[in-house]
């Protein structure tokens, strides 16, 4: 007498979401405009466009730039702007502000790239490991998109879950 063994998981109504699957391509980088500064101080526009007119931008080919500068300088909005405008043509994504920043950008991204009316009424699970590092950005960022549409919200794997929200009847 044996009784087969019935997988529930695979037969349950869960949906589930993979934050890997937004994890955007291409090497992570920094832009620091700190070693472009005139005796670290000011931005001088001549040396400036000097720079921008020789340097090789296409070492920035595919990855994902986030320019900044870690000196304690003003840096003129007009800068920031042409030093996008060549590394724009050559990168995935080029963002003004921290490598964190930048991971935010890349997830928000991919985020609302989803049809979010396929969840409604679904009860969800957001996976909590992958191949790689998601930050609680985008997990809070995917909670507050979901919420509105979903009937409940957990975290873990479907075997295992954590109740995060549950749509009150």
């Amino acid at each position: 007498m044996s009784e087969e063994i019935v997988n529930r998981v695979i037969n349950s109504a869960l949906k589930t979401i993979d934050l890997d699957d937004f994890y955007a391509p291409g090497e992570r980088i920094t832009f620091d405009m700190a070693s472009l500064l005139f005796q670290g101080l000011i931005l001088r526009e001549k040396d400036f466009r000097e720079f921008v007119a020789e340097h090789d931008w296409s070492q920035y080919q595919d990855k994902n730039v986030a320019v900044f500068c870690s000196a304690d300088a003003i840096i003129p909005s007009w800068a920031v702007m042409v030093l996008v405008t060549k590394l724009q043509p050559v990168a995935n994504k080029v963002i003004f502000g921290a490598l964190e920043e930048l991971e935010h950008k890349l997830f928000s991204d991919g985020l609302l790239s989803i049809d979010l009316s396929t969840y409604q009424d679904s009860k969800v699970v957001i996976k909590g490991c992958g191949k790689h590092p998601v930050p609680a950005y985008a997990f809070a960022e995917l909670t507050r998109l979901l919420t509105p549409y979903v009937a409940s919200l957990m975290y873990g794997e479907p075997c295992s879950t954590v109740p995060v929200y549950k749509r009150r009847k």
